[in-house]
């Protein structure tokens, strides 16, 4: 446990009693700190792994979203080390959930409502954009673009993965992203359209408490974004499993608490299978020697070679999951 974490929290939550590593996110470590004033969750933020802020994201959206009446179902921002790349959170006693259903869709979208009614608080307008945002056509195709280029560079050493590329994945993706390229106009979203998002979201990044209350964690990509871009990644995250049940109740909730935006339904059928190429691509992340190295730092390293086939063998599967969509059937 690094030097200034002990620190930070014996300034602002007690005398360090006991420290226990917890299992963290994919570019963190997390702590549970025991001190003479009770425990807190102290994570570390992996630092020069790429240039995004996430103490900044996570520990700024908290604070913003407690001080606005939207804390219910979210830890509490206590104190922050910026230099130190690390924070303090609240505790929250709980374990990933292992099964979720409609009941808990309930709860995501109760989080998701007071989230959109927090864009009119005090100090909404000074949040950041949420990580890799979506505010109009282009930034959608510059990302898979982005990805795809950053993928095929490492051909050379990786010929599974350039074979897969170039005959599996670059057909489907260019069909899908014709349409959005014809679209473009240059316009971005109007601000009354986008929503705040915590952008990695779903039952992988919640606790559920002993009272069976769900409480959501993990808001370093936190910020302004399209709800689409939000539903969409709800749906097709690999970390989900969700049932037809949980989908359509999800898709009925959303489609009420984004009505006023006509074109929300429209925006959605057409860029939901673009967001399956664009998660297909976050899967092979590993590849990447750099993001290969944030997971270890997060203790998700392991076999690499063994890491690689595996998110390969899901890439295909969700490539399947993507030929299949028809407009307007939400399936992954």
């Amino acid at each position: 446990m690094p030097q200034r974490l002990i620190t930070l929290a014996e300034r602002f939550a007690g005398d360090v009693r006991a420290v226990e590593p917890c299992s963290g996110g994919g570019n963190n470590r997390v702590y549970r700190i025991l001190t003479s004033e009770g425990l807190v969750a102290g994570k570390v933020y992996g630092a020069g792994l790429d240039e995004r802020d996430r103490l900044g994201h996570e520990f700024g959206g908290l604070s913003f979203l407690k001080a606005s009446g939207v804390g219910k179902a979210v830890p509490a921002a206590l104190a922050c080390d910026t230099a130190g790349g690390c924070a303090l959170y609240e505790w929250i006693e709980g374990a990933r959930p292992t099964e979720h259903g409609v009941a808990d869709i309930g709860a995501v979208l109760d989080l998701l409502s007071g989230l959109h009614e927090a864009r009119e608080a005090a100090g909404a307008s000074d949040l950041p954009a949420a990580t890799e945002a979506v505010l109009g056509p282009s930034d959608l195709v510059q990302q898979i673009d982005g990805r795809l280029a950053r993928l095929s560079a490492l051909g050379p050493s990786e010929p599974a993965l350039a074979a897969f590329l170039a005959t599996e994945l670059r057909p489907e993706a260019e069909r899908h992203l014709a349409s959005l390229r014809a679209a473009d106009t240059g316009t971005r979203l109007a601000a009354a359209c986008l929503t705040l998002s915590p952008s990695d979201f779903g039952f992988h990044n919640a606790l559920r408490g002993p009272d069976g209350s769900l409480t959501f964690i993990d808001f370093e990509y936190f910020g302004w974004d399209d709800p689409v871009k939000l539903c969409a990644d709800f749906l097709w995250h690999p970390a989900m499993r969700l049932s037809e049940e949980e989908r359509a109740a999800f898709l009925a909730g959303v489609t009420r608490l984004y009505a006023h935006d006509d074109a929300f339904t429209a925006r959605l059928a057409v860029c939901f299978p673009v967001y399956g190429i664009r998660w297909i691509l976050i899967i092979l992340n590993e590849f990447v020697p750099q993001l290969w190295a944030r997971r270890s730092f997060a203790g998700k390293g392991g076999d690499w070679e063994v890491a690689k086939s595996d998110q390969l063998d899901k890439a295909r599967a969700m490539l399947a999951a993507v030929r299949s969509y028809r407009e307007g059937i939400f399936h992954a």
